[in-house]
């Protein structure tokens, strides 16, 4: 075969080699979330935090780093940016996913984190009559939804979900 520009031969090394890399830790930690079923909300979070994590640490690569590295960055989100004990534990799933599934490496101990706080407040519960009182002010699909979500214990996000064919 004769090539005509030097161009179209190294555009053609240029594809063998990029294919014979290794895939883009993000890439890697997509594929391992999605082998298992994960959402797609999960997902795009778990990416996110991921990618904090990196930034925090001046863009070294999660595999140079280990549970010190963990500890700082989830006690900076605790101490210094005030997030909820929730939004912690989320860093946390993610970064042990990342680690677990990804890198192949289990995470040891992370004992000395600083937890954040745990709201001190309940969360506001109905009683049967004051949700009747709210459904009663609802109608057609905002009612049907509601009383759904009532019913069956769903969350919004689940309610207006498309139902998935197959499953």
């Amino acid at each position: 075969m004769v090539v005509d520009s030097p161009h179209v031969a190294w555009r053609g090394m240029h594809r063998f080699s990029a294919s014979s890399e290794k895939p883009k830790l993000m890439d890697q930690l997509r594929q391992g979330l999605r082998s298992r079923h994960y959402s797609r909300r999960t997902e795009e979070t778990y990416c996110a935090w991921v990618k904090r994590f990196i930034y925090f640490h001046h863009v070294r690569h999660p595999a140079e780093m280990g549970e010190p590295d963990i500890n700082a960055f989830l006690t900076h989100l605790a101490l210094k940016e005030r997030v909820s004990a929730s939004t912690q534990n989320q860093a946390l799933c993610a970064l042990l996913f990342l680690y677990r599934h990804v890198l192949g490496r289990e995470v040891g101990d992370l004992g000395g984190v600083i937890r954040a706080r745990k709201p001190s407040r309940l969360p506001v519960v109905l009683t049967r009559e004051e949700v009747k009182a709210v459904l009663s002010h609802l109608q057609g699909d905002k009612w049907l939804m509601s009383s759904l979500m009532y019913g069956a214990g769903l969350r919004l996000m689940e309610c207006l979900a498309p139902a998935r064919s197959g499953h």
